[in-house]
């Protein structure tokens, strides 16, 4: 897949997530203190941070998967209790049903998981299509490389149409050749579904090539360190002066002695 040109979506739309006053503590260890930000509809949203500030906590939080201890969580003006299927999770493990060909893990992302209807079977049909996996929709997990075994997991979280895609550092497993594809596909998919994806990362240029904005975070405890609006149309070219400064940018914001992933810049391939 290739994405077309196009500008960055109006992220200051209507308001979709907002995270308010968000704390989190394990036993005396407190993982999350006063955060709050907020995410609009149809936005490409990047949290970025070093090891340890709560970026995968934050996630959960909004998926429903994980308590806060202050704070809310609140999609579309309703506070988040439980999980729930307009949320659809993406994790950097693959998660994967080893016993379950590309189309059984896909299917199990329906709410009909062991549904053999025309309607199910056309929605498996397109997700495998729309991640480029025609032609593998029978094959098992350990016949899969890294790249497309993430394929899958995007399909099986999309299966239910969600409004909101979680993504907690989905391609951080995968060479820098199959990253920069998985990109451009994942903003094919976004700009196809108009989802809200809220995506962590630990690498910036990764941030910077995918958000309309980019949340810093600070450790211990995490906390709202910034934030950065990323003006750029895209496709987004690594070695365009713009795209370099957004990424000295966030950098510089996150400071230098953070653990943070800053791949060599290049030629999009």
């Amino acid at each position: 897949m290739a994405l077309n040109s196009s500008s960055p979506s109006n992220w200051e739309g209507n308001e979709k997530i907002s995270a308010r006053n968000i704390s989190r503590f394990y036993g005396s260890t407190r993982a999350l203190a006063d955060v709050s930000f907020s995410v609009a509809d149809g936005e490409f949203f990047c949290v970025v941070g070093p090891s340890g500030c709560g970026k995968t906590t934050l996630l959960r939080a909004i998926a429903g998967l994980e308590d806060v201890d202050s704070g809310s969580v609140v999609i579309d003006g309703v506070p988040v209790t439980s999980p729930d299927l307009n949320r659809g999770m993406v994790f950097q493990e693959y998660a994967l049903f080893p016993w379950r060909t590309v189309r059984g893990n896909i299917r199990f992302g329906l709410d009909r998981p062991s549904c053999e209807c025309p309607d199910c079977e056309t929605r498996v049909q397109e997700l495998v299509d729309l991640v480029g996996l025609d032609g593998s929709e029978d094959a098992y997990p350990k016949e899969l490389s890294g790249g497309m075994k993430q394929r899958v997991g995007i399909a099986r979280a999309l299966a239910v149409d969600p409004e909101i895609l979680l993504m907690d550092e989905p391609f951080a497993s995968v060479d820098a050749r199959t990253r920069d594809r998985l990109h451009a596909e994942l903003l094919d998919i976004w700009t196809q579904t108009e989802q809200t994806i809220v995506f962590v990362t630990h690498d910036i240029n990764e941030a910077v090539t995918l958000a309309d904005r980019v949340l810093i975070m600070d450790d211990d405890p995490g906390t709202v360190q910034s934030m950065v609006t990323v003006d750029i149309d895209r496709p987004r070219q690594r070695t365009a002066q713009a795209f370099v400064e957004y990424v000295i940018q966030v950098r510089d914001e996150l400071g230098t002695s953070h653990s943070v992933t800053e791949e060599p810049l290049m030629k999009d391939i």
